[in-house]
């Protein structure tokens, strides 16, 4: 990254740093989206094992893997400081804590796995699926969550064309060995729905070993000496990535939960509403993908400005990257609007859920405009290492505003499901709000800050 001058200079780094981190966030929902589907194309109970075993993971896996995500702050602010030489340290910390949580979340969920599924219901086959599916997929949690720390490093540098280029490799992989897993082809074991598990294991290997080895061997990754020396546990260090990390953690952890939350809600309604909400449910997960890679990238921009001590530059990042959020949920929101059958077409042909999940996009659309403003504010924030109202903003506006309405609506008006989703927007709408006034009073910290030094 380089420092800019104009305004124009701005939106092209911020381009150049946020398209990568799109085509990855893609990337990496496209591998859970393959696990599925193909597992699907096996059998139906392998197909709700797989489902079962992913809704399971994915809130546990974005929850605890934000907590990493503090790498990039962290390592954005040091090399906007021109302090490079602290990097491979903080970096080291990151890698420790990555196995230390990825060995706990093994351990309590050898515990708890069984009691849960056991809860749910399931039938045999399909309990056995999701059980082994996450078992094989406990074999690739230490790399995947290595691989976060890596990630987080070599995004901070503003290089996040290296992690879309790891993450598109690691796809076909991923492809390649569930084909020769679920389906047991050429002399491999037909493992069925068990076998995308053992799939995502092997990949989450392959994009770590790569990750590691790009960052020896090539430039500028390679000056920083990341694995050049071993570095000693260090409390100071960690306990740095937890105070900002933890929030960031509970941040996502409460944002994806809630959803899964409101699915289980729903269970009371007939098949063809829970169907319709989890199509447009899906695709609305799939439009915020441009949010949250603004989000992303402004987390480094940002991070880099502050480092430097360039305020200004920060605060110009932050609203150009809000501003760019907003126009694309307009334009999102114009096509939810016009093409909201063509799309719910993509997910059924059946008439009376493919007008149901028309309708919840028309409620998609009010989403889209609320995570144009919330999602990028908080990359920003991280990116001033300020997160802990992120966390608190999070907690009201999906746990204790949102949920809570919704269940009002749904349950006790006419409104029905479609209440949940009235309660969310609600939600996210006072979210959106405070991190905007947060933002605001940072900023003007900052500058305040900066006067009085300068006098």
């Amino acid at each position: 990254m380089k420092q800019t001058i104009t305004k124009k200079q701005k939106l092209k780094q911020l381009i150049y740093i946020l398209f990568p981190i799109l085509i990855t966030q893609l990337g990496l929902f496209s591998m859970n989206f393959f696990d599925v589907t193909m597992s699907g194309h096996y059998s139906p109970s392998d197909l709700a094992g797989v489902a079962i075993g992913s809704s399971l993971w994915v809130p546990v896996f974005t929850g605890l893997s934000g907590i990493l995500l503090a790498v990039t702050p962290i390592v954005a602010q040091l090399n906007g400081a021109k302090q490079q030489d602290k990097v491979a340290h903080s970096v080291f910390q990151g890698l420790y804590l990555s196995v230390i949580i990825a060995i706990i979340v093994i351990a309590i969920g050898a515990i708890i796995l069984d009691p849960i599924l056991n809860g749910m219901s399931l039938e045999p086959h399909v309990r056995k699926v999701a059980h082994d599916y996450l078992a094989a997929l406990s074999f690739g949690m230490i790399p995947l969550f290595a691989y976060n720390v890596l990630r987080s490093f070599i995004d901070a540098l503003g290089k996040t064309r290296v992690t879309m280029v790891i993450t598109l490799t690691s796809l076909p992989i991923n492809v390649v060995f569930n084909y020769l897993l679920i389906y047991g082809k050429f002399g491999f074991p037909e493992l069925g729905g068990i076998g995308a598990g053992v799939a995502t294991a092997i990949t989450y290997w392959l994009i770590t070993c790569i990750s590691i080895f790009i960052i020896c061997t090539n430039q500028p990754f390679s000056n920083f000496g990341i694995f050049r020396h071993f570095h000693k546990i260090s409390l100071s260090r960690s306990k740095e990535i937890l105070k900002i990390g933890i929030p960031i953690g509970f941040s996502i952890f409460f944002e994806t939960s809630i959803f899964a939350a409101v699915t289980l809600l729903m269970s009371t309604f007939d098949t063809n509403t829970i169907a319709s909400h989890q199509s447009a449910l899906n695709f609305a997960s799939f439009l915020y993908m441009l949010p949250l890679s603004i989000s992303m990238a402004l987390t480094i921009l940002v991070g880099f400005e502050i480092g430097a001590k360039r305020n200004q530059d920060a605060k110009e990042y932050s609203w150009l990257g809000v501003g760019i959020a907003i126009l694309l949920a307009g334009l999102c929101g114009i096509i939810l609007l016009l093409f909201r059958y063509d799309i719910a077409g993509i997910y059924t042909t059946d008439p009376v859920v493919l007008k149901l999940t028309a309708k919840f996009l028309l409620y998609a659309l009010f989403f889209q405009l609320s995570d144009a403003i919330q999602a990028p504010i908080q990359g920003a924030l991280r990116g001033y290492k300020d997160v802990n109202i992120t966390f608190l903003a999070s907690l009201l506006s999906y746990w204790v505003i949102g949920l809570p309405l919704g269940y009002v609506m749904a349950v006790y008006t006419d409104l029905g499901a479609f209440g949940y989703w009235i309660g969310l927007i609600a939600g996210l709408a006072v979210g959106a709000i405070c991190l905007l006034l947060r933002l605001l009073w940072v900023q003007k910290t900052a500058n305040q800050a900066n006067i009085q030094k300068e006098s």
